[in-house]
């Protein structure tokens, strides 16, 4: 009886150490009497997870468990994670899932990003977007990917540091003591050739402003000149009552010269803005055809019938007097 007593409380000994041990490992896995949300994500790569990997929310402890890791019966080219995590983390609508660890040599655990402030709290069961895991393999096919890349960019840099040491041959060339001396002396001469020439360019400027105060009125007058022309010629056009076409042909080429002199007049404008050579034979001339024009207007005011009288020896029958 006593060894079946004895056999009993061992029995009995075991069976609450199992349970115990049990109780303490859901305890410590944190997945008893805590009431944990359930989520899920999706990954291209799990990274290494599997159930049981700690989920922890922005870097900090944990707060839950991975539940299961399996492909994506809808798309094999994916995986499935499905994680639970304490009902008192914050996951937002917009928080995004992504694979990391605390060092390089440390396990991956599935991380939480916060959301924002304004986003509601996810509920039970929602798929949160993730943020795709980049593992050392695809790190080093990147940078195989790149050594092609990586060999045509020293190939280009040492072809430009060839080039760049050649431009900086000439430069210090051009730059030699030699070449600054002449520079030098060629700027000093510049300088003095300025200095020299100053009072004789600033004469000019002033005998150009001279000259062209002094034809101004000259030209003033010219145009009054021709103004009071074509006055006379519209009053002797009309005065005329005989149907002359010879003389009407002298009205109208002597209206065309007036035209010329006024186009000669403008001219004569721009070339004074322009030029600065031959300004004294050119005032001596428009002097000379201010004065003949001048001349010519008299003569059509006192003589008008100069316009209207034939050059030509009018006929005559013999016998009669010759015409006056």
């Amino acid at each position: 009886m006593d060894s079946k007593r004895e056999s009993s409380l061992v029995g009995l000994f075991v069976l609450v150490a199992a349970g115990l041990l049990i109780v303490t490992v859901f305890l410590l896995s944190g997945s008893l009497g805590r009431g944990d949300i359930p989520y899920r994500t999706y990954f291209k790569n799990a990274g290494g997870l599997a159930p049981g990997s700690e989920v922890r929310y922005a870097g900090g402890p944990p707060i839950g468990r991975v539940q299961k890791v399996a492909s994506d019966p809808q798309d094999p080219t994916r995986m499935e994670v499905d994680f639970s995590v304490n009902p008192d983390v914050p996951v937002k609508t917009d928080s995004t899932a992504t694979i990391t660890s605390t060092s390089p040599l440390g396990d991956n655990f599935l991380g939480i990003v916060p959301g924002t402030t304004a986003a509601p709290k996810a509920s039970a069961g929602t798929t949160l977007k993730s943020t795709e895991y980049i593992s050392f393999a695809d790190i080093a096919a990147i940078i195989s990917g790149l050594g092609p890349n990586a060999n045509d960019l020293i190939t280009n840099l040492d072809a430009r540091a060839v080039a760049l040491q050649d431009t900086l041959n000439r430069v210090n060339d051009l730059l030699s003591d030699r070449n600054r001396a002449n520079i030098s002396a060629s700027l000093g001469n510049v300088r003095g050739l300025l200095e020299e020439d100053r009072p004789a360019i600033h004469a000019a400027i002033v005998n150009l402003n001279d000259v062209e105060t002094k034809v101004q009125p000259l030209l003033d007058d010219f145009r009054k000149t021709s103004a009071e022309a074509n006055q006379t010629l519209a009053h002797l056009d009309a005065t005329i009552s005989e149907d002359r076409p010879d003389l009407h042909a002298a009205v109208a080429s002597l209206k065309q010269t007036l035209t010329s002199v006024n186009v000669l007049a403008d001219q004569l404008n721009q070339v004074l803005n322009t030029n600065d050579e031959n300004l004294d034979e050119i005032l001596d001339n428009l002097r000379h055809v201010t004065a003949n024009l001048n001349a010519f207007t008299e003569t059509i005011k006192t003589r008008p019938y100069t316009l209207i009288r034939s050059s030509g020896i009018k006929p005559h029958k013999p016998g009669e007097a010759p015409p006056r």
